[in-house]
């Protein structure tokens, strides 16, 4: 549901001016406030690194590179070319933990419980697990003013909001200018898609640093001058392990000259969200609270927040054991939808629609999830003989029992900064193909008349709000019903 970014600028400082994240992560700072534009323009990056983004190769996305805005010459061979590496890509660990990948849209199975990571299989299927708990306020505040404010902090301590934040192209130069030369780091870099994201972020002059599984594709993207620097971390291994080697690369940045130390951390594998807003927490930069991000990826709790808001919410029960069944049916009716509590890209959800349905597709979930064992640090589908840790002890078992929701299928996506939404934007999705929900096509902009569309991106923003969030890039997935929008996640 949500990308957690902590490179915005406008993120840092809220609307009286003042850094806006509690706790306040320029604390500390009294650096003299700049009088003008053009001595704003001036203020130069400290311990920036000597590395600078110089591809040495044509934009290889279907993006364009730049220039007027109007129609796009899409190079089909390009495109082409993208699929193939797409289709290497699937079967690398890297390119399997990027759930949005095109793969959600083939064939009308579900997705199967393949071999994964214990990585993998515990954000999918267990959230969090072994990753650290959320701080309480007193500890995040406690620890956010013991660390040295940021190259990033320091600079924006000089700038007055109004030229910061001002809708003007002389603010918009300032605000890249300031961007120059920032350390950010992308855990994860998704499938080979996703390229286009390290090359913008290298036009605009970006230090960025990318921290991902030895076999993925970006590795090469250091010779190509793209990116700064690739470290790699062991996915296989559990999410704890995972976190304290992330936390080692992040800390040891700025040692060696080449970059600067962490303006920011970023991802766009949802997978990783969890995993950053802990790397954020730690550090005290900039990013979602772990129990945001931790809510938004349990249905259940989303529901809950849902509710607690006052927000549209279908009927759900939670079910976590066979004799729940019959009271979930009668609380929730049908038809209905099966999910896992946590779970991404569609994994185990099936629309039902009579009790003998249910109680089958209960068994089945629970069932495939149960078989599972942890052989060598990956999750895979056990028997008598497979060895292996049974996995039961990481995986949640529970399922969400939904209310079946009717009428189009729409993503809004969504940019909060400040607490208040920024931009929104409807797209359509096809028909999705029952009972699994896989996605066929997607139009944007919507064809919905528009008071529709105000309606959903209302719902939308309202449901990112009652989860927590502030600032961020959230994807919001939601139904436009007989009866008004509704979530789905």
């Amino acid at each position: 549901m949500c990308s957690n970014c902590g490179g915005c600028f406008s993120g840092l400082v809220g609307k009286d001016g003042q850094a806006k994240f509690s706790p306040d992560p320029s604390a500390g700072l009294n650096a003299t406030q700049v009088a003008s534009m053009q001595e704003a323009m001036s203020i130069k990056r400290p311990h920036e690194g000597a590395f600078l983004p110089s591809p040495t190769s044509a934009w290889a996305s279907p993006a364009p590179a730049g220039g007027a805005v109007g129609a796009i010459d899409l190079d089909f061979e390009i495109v082409m070319s993208e699929l193939e590496n797409l289709d290497a890509a699937k079967d690398t660990l890297a390119g399997q933990l990027d759930t949005d990948g095109m793969g959600r849209m083939a064939g009308s199975q579900p997705r199967a419980l393949r071999q994964c990571s214990r990585f993998e299989a515990e954000q999918i299927l267990a959230l969090p697990n072994s990753l650290p708990k959320p701080l309480a306020a007193d500890e995040r505040e406690s620890l956010i003013r013991t660390q040295r404010p940021t190259s990033t902090q320091q600079m924006l301590a000089k700038v007055p909001r109004q030229l910061l934040h001002a809708s003007t192209e002389d603010s918009q130069h300032l605000r890249r200018t300031l961007a120059r030369g920032a350390t950010i780091i992308f855990v994860g870099a998704g499938l080979p898609g996703k390229r286009f994201t390290f090359e913008r972020a290298a036009a605009l002059g970006i230090k960025v640093v990318i921290i991902e599984h030895p076999d993925s594709w970006s590795s090469s993207l250091v010779g190509e001058g793209v990116i700064a620097k690739f470290l790699s971390v062991d996915m296989s291994q559990s999410s704890e392990d995972v976190f304290e080697a992330a936390l080692a690369h992040i800390r040891s940045l700025g040692s060696d000259g080449l970059t600067g130390a962490a303006d920011g951390i970023a991802t766009f594998v949802e997978l990783s969200v969890p995993l950053v807003a802990r790397l954020c927490e730690t550090l005290g930069l900039p990013g979602h609270h772990p129990a945001a991000v931790d809510g938004a990826r349990n249905k259940h709790r989303t529901r809950a927040a849902l509710k607690a808001a006052g927000l549209p919410t279908p009927r759900n029960y939670l079910i976590k054991s066979l004799a729940e069944v019959d009271d979930a049916a009668q609380e929730v009716g049908f038809p209905a939808v099966l999910k896992p509590v946590s779970g991404a890209a569609s994994l185990g959800v099936k629309k039902v629609s009579s009790a003998a349905e249910m109680t089958d597709a209960y068994k089945e979930i629970v069932e495939e999830l149960s078989t599972l064992v942890v052989s060598s640090g990956a999750l895979i589908k056990g028997d008598a003989n497979s060895g292996g840790v049974n996995a039961q002890n990481m995986i949640d078992l529970s399922v969400l029992m939904e209310q079946y929701l009717d009428g189009p299928e729409v993503d809004v996506d969504v940019l909060m900064c400040g607490g208040e939404y920024q931009y929104a934007a409807v797209a359509d999705n096809g028909p999705t193909m029952e009972p699994y929900f896989n996605e066929t096509w997607a139009v944007c902009p919507s064809l919905l008349p528009k008071d529709q569309q105000r309606q959903l991106k209302d719902l939308a923003v309202s449901c990112v709000k009652s989860l927590g969030f502030t600032s961020g890039v959230f994807h919001v997935e939601c139904k436009m019903t007989s009866t008004g929008p509704q979530l789905i996640e």
